[in-house]
């Protein structure tokens, strides 16, 4: 029996599962905005035309200019890199602590699982922008220090979810016979566990780069995220809404929707995610 063609595979996994399709094409979108279209479009976002300044979107400027004359397509472009660069960084580093964090608690002793989970309880019940607000405030910020602020405040809720996971699975019979044949912790959470709770894994996943990307358009929004001369999506919105009065419409809608998409993206296509491994079951 032949195997089935590879567009019939893919409409096989896809068919009907809109909320997939629509979050990678936003995502794509967005990738695409971020990290190849800043190098297609030339005109240099800091450059400043007097005469342009707060000009409507023309064929000039198809985004319009800012109070300075700045191209604003061209700021929109430089801001969603300056974002991504940040953003997903971040997320893979709250993945990577959660996931460990989770493992080591859910394969560890009782007593040391209760202690961790103590630990993570008084993380849990510190309120996330606040505590980032505070400590960028308190250090130099620069992409390194952002990446490290966001990804050390986002992973705890991943942390619980997994050590859940792992303490569901441990009772099951192939982890207690890898448990008997001599399996060690890792080999059994690196053969076993990663495999079993891998659906949850990503589809959390892709929820932790919106809530990266949200977090640090707040932070910049505040003045606490990327730093000038680089411009975010935050703080394109935020000095949009310091000339509010004089109706710039061009420069406030633009960020705010790439935002928007962003999270509406990490949402789709994590609601997405668990519908086709709901089916595949």
């Amino acid at each position: 029996m032949s195997s089935p063609s590879p567009s019939r595979a893919l409409a096989r996994t896809f068919g009907g599962n809109n909320a997939l399709i629509t979050g990678l094409a936003l995502t794509a979108c967005i990738l695409c905005i971020g990290f190849i279209a800043p190098f297609l479009y030339l005109p240099d976002p800091y450059a400043i035309h007097p005469a342009h300044a707060l000009e409507a979107p023309s064929l000039a400027f198809p985004l319009g200019t800012d109070e300075l004359g700045r191209d604003g397509l061209a700021l929109l472009l430089s801001g969603g890199l300056a974002t991504l660069v940040v953003a997903l960084p971040a997320a893979a580093l709250a993945f990577l602590t959660g996931l460990t964090y989770g493992l080591v608690s859910g394969l560890a002793p009782a007593w040391a699982d209760t202690l961790l989970m103590r630990l993570l309880d008084v993380f849990l019940a510190l309120p996330s922008l606040i505590v980032l607000i505070f400590f960028a405030s308190l250090v130099p910020l620069n992409n390194t220090s952002l990446i490290l602020l966001l990804g050390f405040i986002s992973w705890p809720g991943l942390a619980r979810l997994v050590r859940n996971e792992v303490l569901a699975q441990r009772g099951r019979d192939f982890i207690l016979a890898a448990e008997q044949s001599g399996g060690g912790r890792l080999y059994i959470a690196r053969a076993h566990l990663l495999r079993v709770i891998a659906p949850v894994l990503v589809v959390n996943g892709t929820f932790m780069v919106g809530d990266s990307v949200f977090a640090l358009s707040a932070l910049s929004f505040l003045g606490l995220g990327v730093q000038p001369p680089q411009v975010s999506w935050g703080s394109l919105m935020e000095s949009a809404l310091n000339i509010i009065a004089l109706d710039p419409w061009w420069l406030i809608v633009p960020p705010g929707l790439l935002v928007f998409a962003s999270l509406l993206a990490a949402s789709l296509t994590g609601q997405g995610l668990l519908r086709l491994w709901g089916d595949a079951r």
